[in-house]
């Protein structure tokens, strides 16, 4: 998949160093933050190192340099992201969030927003499953990690059945090692970009469809 900078339009050419198995968390930071956000950050970082995820956010990394550039670096090298979202939240952070929401469904990330019942959803993201900030909070997060990790596996189902058509098997297989982190699925990958053009390995006819791919 081609990514272009955010800044200038250009083909996004610096090297990601991606991060499986890792969740990058959208909300507010700093000081002021709103007890339910804090209440939602402890519960939802607590599940996810129990399920083997690295968290991250905007702060985790200090550049020096273009602040949306670092934000977009960041999205481009996770799976997932997760919206912490509440009433309480001025106006610009809210903003901030569902941009950065944005980029993630673009880029084919997964996502989940969890808020409160009295925030309301923007009309643009009515159709972006969330979940609502109460006492079943808990069994809401272990349930939604099942469905992520049974995705993955679809995911990488999709991959191996599509190698007629390599460049959205890769696709497929990159989404779900970077969901999951399996070393036997990133093998998957490297063996299909090294064959890529060798014909003891694909077809004329799966080559020929990679060349269309390539000059369309």
């Amino acid at each position: 998949m081609i990514n272009y900078n955010p800044i200038d339009g250009d083909v996004y050419s610096k090297m990601i160093k991606y991060r499986p198995r890792t969740c990058f968390i959208m909300t507010k930071l700093g000081k002021s933050i709103p007890k339910e956000i804090s209440n939602m950050r402890r519960t939802v970082v607590k599940h996810l190192k129990n399920s083997q995820f690295e968290i991250i956010d905007a702060s985790s990394k200090v550049t020096g340099r273009d602040f949306l550039l670092k934000i977009f670096h960041l999205i481009l090298s996770v799976p997932l992201g997760i919206a912490l979202i509440s009433e309480n939240l001025d106006s610009r952070t809210v903003a901030n969030i569902f941009y950065e929401i944005g980029i993630l469904q673009t880029l084919g990330k997964e996502i989940l927003i969890i808020k409160t019942k009295e925030f309301n959803i923007p009309s643009d993201f009515i159709r972006t499953e969330y979940i609502e900030y109460d006492n079943k909070l808990k069994d809401k997060i272990s349930e939604y990690l099942k469905t992520y990790s049974q995705l993955a596996e679809h995911y990488e189902l999709l991959g191996c059945e599509l190698i007629r058509d390599p460049i959205t098997s890769i696709d497929y297989l990159k989404r779900s090692y970077l969901m999951t982190g399996n070393s036997n699925t990133k093998t998957k990958i490297d063996k299909i970009v090294l064959n890529l053009f060798n014909p003891e390995y694909f077809t004329e006819e799966i080559q020929e469809n990679i060349k269309n791919l390539i000059t369309s």
